[in-house]
């Protein structure tokens, strides 16, 4: 399929605030994203560091966070309503603001037009207000952390009846809900504007020669996860609607007849909790694709140029990411197995659920097709790309256990899900984040990252996150429940003490270790070795440009693609790496 237009050009910013604040330009829309991610990343993290401290010494004071935190921790020590609410605040901090948005629309916004040959994305302003929407969407769920009754405590899956009642269900429930449902709601809109930004701006705006089977795998990566926001979104939006409607204006769409609250008869009938959970989780699961195949297509890109070798397999793996995003729609069921739905339902959401292990294995067999062989140079971008398949294989395997409906009936609300999903949905992601970071930081501030600190980091996040995940299952294993605030009050779980205290030991260490990349991050672009345009040796057409690039990314030109995306080590080239714009050669294709 050719493209339609070849290229895009709008003016140039002539003032402080349209070039840095409210910017079309691209590069700039994909810095902002990346660095809201990076400041929510943190915020979410050190909200886990509470929970972590809370499950390792339950009985222990705390006079200094008893004095950051004087309603929180009354007595020195966390109340449990704190804990659910750093729990709903970690999870829809770090699903919402740094899994969703730092790989599509940080490094997305980035590198998809330079990628295609384009100059901007095809609906600047448009762009410029999915960020903002973005910005404002975060700025009302941390205000939830300082109205009367603190943040919300109903999880960041927001599972009514509990987030339907109001204030009468607890504290949270009031103003902190309604903020959280708000800004969920305004999340969804940016995601629908920058999805269907994505999806026009690949299709139409490619330049002369680049048909679709000569776009890199983060080109199909970003396409698929737009095409997944554009259908996923409006749902978890509808719903979010509704949910906001049961709270204030008294319909009754989650909450049934007879509910009682605090010995209190609530009015309402007709609805039922389940239809939030189906409402929910057909975005849900297809949120877990959004979240990581941006990764894939990323660690695809970063192993084949540090492995010198083209992508294994090329067409297999953009079917095989269509078919996870496929896949991802019809298996929401898997997470609602306990909810009392029907054997034959469950049976069927079983076997869907593990027919997406076949196109993931594709992809895994292709990374190792790839890797092998080759003449690695193990950059720190390569490490963490590395790092990725192996989170993603290991998470992979748990997910194989929970797709069973027999085994997630004993697992579903134990740290066996907690440990599985960290690895495949958030650490793995994010181990694509740090690996884009270290590739992409030369041609985004012509500086090159310092490669020790780089690779300090990794090793210290590699082991730090199987030091913290794998017992996690251990745990869920001995049968203890997620989201319990008070561990000790049960005393099979008396035993698990050890378990926990060691957890979080590792967990302080890796958060650590990321102020080492936060420091190498900022030390870099200030005091970095000056980056050359194509310090990797490359072949994608981002590495055609200077480093970091000018404002409409070639400089005028337009490019022309002769080349795949992946020519490495091809037999008669004059060097082992052919750029998408190099001249068409007389030599033997793989």
């Amino acid at each position: 399929m050719e493209p339609t237009t070849t290229i895009h050009h709008h003016a140039p910013p002539s003032s402080f605030i349209r070039k840095y604040i409210f910017s079309t330009d691209h590069k700039i829309i994909g810095l902002q994203y990346y660095f809201l991610a990076l400041v929510a990343a943190f915020i979410g993290m050190g909200l886990s560091l509470l929970m972590r401290i809370k499950l390792a010494w339950p009985t222990e004071t705390w006079p200094t966070l008893a004095a950051l935190f004087p309603e929180g921790f009354a007595g020195g020590q966390m109340k449990p309503e704190f804990y659910l609410a750093m729990l709903t605040m970690h999870g829809t901090i770090m699903v919402f603001f740094v899994l969703t948005t730092a790989p599509q629309g940080g490094f997305g916004n980035y590198f998809l037009p330079m990628q295609i040959g384009a100059a901007d994305m095809a609906f600047p302003v448009l762009n410029m207000l999915s960020f903002w929407f973005t910005f404002v969407g975060f700025v009302v769920l941390m205000a939830a952390f300082f109205v009367t009754g603190g943040a919300p405590i109903s999880g960041w899956t927001g599972y009514p009846p509990l987030s339907a009642l109001g204030q009468i269900a607890g504290p949270g429930l009031g103003l902190g809900q309604d903020l959280w449902v708000i800004s969920i709601a305004i999340f969804c809109v940016a995601s629908l504007l920058g999805a269907l930004n994505f999806i026009s701006t690949m299709l139409n705006m490619r330049t002369k020669g680049l048909d679709l089977f000569k776009l890199p795998l983060t080109c199909w990566a970003w396409f698929t996860t737009a095409v997944l926001a554009l259908l996923a979104f409006p749902v978890l939006l509808a719903g979010g609607v509704l949910l906001l409607l049961d709270r204030n204006a008294g319909s009754s769409f989650f909450l049934p007849e007879g509910l009682i609250v605090s010995g209190k008869v609530i009015n309402r009938s007709g609805g039922s909790p389940i239809l939030w959970q189906h409402l929910f989780w057909y975005f849900g699961h297809p949120e877990v694709y959004i979240a990581i195949l941006p990764g894939m297509g990323a660690t695809s890109q970063i192993l084949a140029t540090f492995a010198r070798k083209p992508v294994y397999g090329y067409r297999a793996m953009v079917i095989a990411i269509f078919a996870i995003g496929l896949l991802g729609f019809f298996v929401w069921g898997h997470h609602m197995f306990v909810s009392g739905m029907s054997p034959f339902s469950g049976l069927a959401f079983s076997v869907i659920t593990l027919t997406i292990g076949i196109p993931s294995a594709i992809k895994t067999f292709n990374w190792l097709g790839t890797l092998w062989g080759g003449r690695i140079r193990f950059t720190s971008a390569m490490l963490f790309s590395i790092g990725f398949v192996s989170l993603f294989v290991s998470g992979g395997v748990t997910g194989m256990v929970l797709g069973q409906s027999s085994l997630d009936l004993f697992y579903h609300d134990t740290y066996f899900v907690v440990g599985h999903f960290h690895m495949i949905m958030g650490v793995a992601a994010i181990f694509a984040m740090f690996a884009g970071t270290y590739y992409w930081f030369p041609k985004m501030f012509g500086r090159m990252m310092h490669e020790g600190l780089g690779r300090l980091h990794f090793w210290l996040s590699f082991i730090g996150v199987y030091a913290i995940f794998v017992p996690m299952h251990i745990l869920g294993v001995m049968g203890h429940p997620r989201r319990y605030a008070q561990s000790t009050a049960y005393e099979f779980l008396g035993s698990a003490l050890p378990l926990h205290e060691f957890i979080t030991v590792a967990a302080i260490i890796m958060a650590l270790g990321q102020f080492i990349f936060l420091f190498n991050l900022f030390w870099s672009m200030k005091k970095g070795a000056k980056a050359p345009d194509n310090p990797w040796e490359a072949t994608t057409l981002e590495w055609a440009t200077s480093s970091p690039p000018p404002f409409d990314n070639f400089g005028g030109r337009q490019l022309v693609v002769h080349h795949g995306p992946y020519e490495y080590s091809v037999p008669g080239a004059p060097k082992d790496y052919i750029m998408q714009t190099d001249p068409p050669l007389a030599v033997a294709k793989h």
